[in-house]
């Protein structure tokens, strides 16, 4: 049994968005050189997410849309407003959206169904934050 461990660091210009970092955990997973096991990917930062979804540009744009619909970005609604933070709907959508995700490893390669990706969801960009990607296995 092995472990392998990288973290990713990203840093999104707008508040929201949504980058695929398949192609990250897939080199991460070739640097490990492990051929069977599994794969963590997990956002860092409370008001981040780490999903695994079809890569298509509609579907993100649904994504946003139907966040904002749940937890708009109000500067007064939120009672986590109180402390000075502006950002109660990052940790909301974050929740939505998710932690983390595990996928098998099986001969060397993630184990996707059709058209599966990893994504990172920013939901208060604009400062650096950091994804775990931890690869145990043989």
């Amino acid at each position: 049994m092995q472990s392998f461990r990288r973290e990713l660091w990203f840093e999104l210009p707008r508040r929201c968005g949504f980058v695929n970092i398949t192609p990250q955990v897939e080199e991460a997973l070739r640097d490990s050189g492990i051929r069977e096991g599994l794969c963590l990917v997990n956002a860092m930062h409370i008001t981040a997410s780490v999903f695994i979804n079809d890569d298509e540009s509609g579907l993100h744009g649904d994504f946003s849309r139907w966040l904002d619909q749940l937890a708009p970005y109000d500067r007064t609604a939120y009672a986590h407003h109180r402390t000075g933070e502006d950002n109660a709907d990052a940790h909301l959508k974050r929740t939505l959206m998710g932690r983390e995700v595990v996928v098998a490893i099986t001969a060397g390669r993630l184990d996707f169904g059709p058209w599966e990706q990893i994504f990172y969801g920013e939901f208060d960009g604009r400062r650096r934050k950091r994804v775990l990607v931890k690869i145990i296995g043989a």
